[in-house]
């Protein structure tokens, strides 16, 4: 992999190697673009293959969070990092530690928070090196859990893409597809039960398949989740799940959920167009979690106003959705245009001063 030349192509603006073989961290943190303010965006722990994989993990990823932020209207840039680890065996309070102080060496260009492999325990030791962490517990003055606010996100994102697909935002009666019963998936399904939606769930663990069934859901098996006769799919686990194999066995209207990077290509957006569903871009409805840490920056973090951000996911999905039928463009590419548009202008008069 040409790792500048991928750079070069998609505006990004720095790639950190951090290596401390003493404390068993192997990292890379990407900042994407910090036009609209500093990058922000989480750590992941995941024990990928290579570092070929790893580096393109949090190259696009750190983008996609540039575009999140941007489309929410949040003064935030993208930013990802990644410790090559297994979360659940290698993990330890001096790699967090050893994390931390090459964010802080960054001086407040990056800022971090918990993604995938991590916990709350887990940015409290960060939080020991540097100050540029958010997302910290409720008892430190943070944020506490992120899922809470990206589920209320997701949720809403769906009845947006309701309104626009049916005229009618009411999801009661309504059957979605649930594919993932982590955090995000579960707080989007309590949301959901309460609407009198219908349920199909998978997740890869038993225990997250046994809690959706323990709350009312039909449960089927990883693979089959595609195949489900649904209004709404909504992929809340791994991203690249909409592809040219998974993309024609779905059977909805209606695609919209919380899993980042969901399209394994632009022209998997292509496909889902083609096929008659309205795709609800995942940066768009999960951008709940980015809105609840952002609140914490620059001063002491309020709820409310994390709530009231949120609750725009609504507005600014339908806004998406008649962007891309007024320019005859894919959703995808016109939540990417909006997003493209708002860093220009901000660009455009950070120039004049």
């Amino acid at each position: 992999m040409e790792i500048l030349e991928y750079m070069e192509a998609h505006g990004h603006e720095q790639l950190l190697i951090c290596h401390e073989p003493s404390q068993g961290l192997r990292a890379f943190i990407a900042i994407h673009d910090t036009t609209l303010g500093p990058a922000c965006g989480g750590l992941r722990v995941w024990p990928h293959e290579s570092e070929d994989d790893a580096i393109m993990d949090v190259l696009r990823l750190s983008r996609a969070m540039t575009y999140k932020s941007a489309v929410a209207g949040l003064d935030l840039g993208g930013g990802k990092a990644l410790i090559m680890a297994d979360p659940h065996t290698d993990k330890n309070e001096a790699m967090l530690r050893a994390f931390g102080r090459h964010v802080d060496s960054l001086g407040g260009r990056y800022v971090t928070t918990e993604d995938v492999g991590m916990t709350p325990r887990d940015v409290e030791y960060i939080a020991q090196e540097t100050e540029h962490v958010v997302g910290l517990p409720e008892s430190l003055g943070g944020s506490g859990d992120t899922s809470l606010m990206t589920g209320l996100g997701v949720y809403l994102g769906m009845k947006a893409a309701a309104k626009a697909t049916w005229g009618d935002e009411s999801l009661s009666g309504r059957t979605v597809a649930l594919q993932g019963f982590g955090h995000v998936g579960s707080n989007t399904a309590t949301h959901l039960l309460e609407e009198g939606a219908k349920l199909v769930v998978t997740d890869i663990f038993e225990s997250a398949r046994q809690e959706a069934a323990d709350m009312g859901a039909i449960v089927v098996e990883p693979d089959d989740i595609y195949d489900a006769e649904c209004d709404i799919f909504s992929p809340c686990a791994l991203g690249g799940v909409l592809n040219g194999d998974t993309i024609p066995r779905l059977r909805c209207e209606i695609v919209a959920g919380g899993a980042n990077n969901q399209l394994l290509s632009d022209a998997d957006g292509d496909l889902l167009e083609e096929r008659g569903m309205t795709y609800a871009p995942d940066y768009v409805v999960n951008a709940g979690g980015i809105i609840n840490v952002g609140s914490e920056i620059g001063g002491v973090y309020r709820k409310d106003r994390a709530l009231e951000l949120t609750k725009r996911i609504y507005r600014t999905t339908l806004d998406v959705i008649e962007t891309a039928r007024s320019e005859g463009i894919t959703t995808n590419a016109a939540a990417a245009r909006i997003a493209e548009r708002r860093i220009a202008a901000v660009r455009g008069l950070k120039a004049m001063l």
